[in-house]
């Protein structure tokens, strides 16, 4: 049940990656902070499918290194925005 949500959200999070790569400079940091929860989720139904409850800690290492990342980006793209 879990690798069905798994392969779920997939196509938004490539949709997320289209938008981070070629998208305008002003949506960039907005589709980095979505890939970055589309991808800690997955890794919480990846720990959930595989009932391997340590995995989880690599979700929540992502959830809080996301948004300093983003931002981090910001900072360095703010020249061109």
């Amino acid at each position: 049940m879990y690798w069905i949500a798994i392969v779920a959200l997939m196509p938004p999070l490539l949709a997320g990656l289209i938008v981070a790569r070629r998208g305008p400079l002003r949506t960039r940091p907005l589709a980095i902070q979505f890939i970055s929860t589309m991808v800690a989720i997955v890794f919480v139904l990846i720990a959930l499918a595989m009932q391997q409850p340590s995995y989880i800690d690599l979700a929540m290492t992502l959830t809080l290194l996301g948004l300093p990342g983003t931002l981090a980006y910001t900072f360095y793209m703010e020249r061109w925005m």
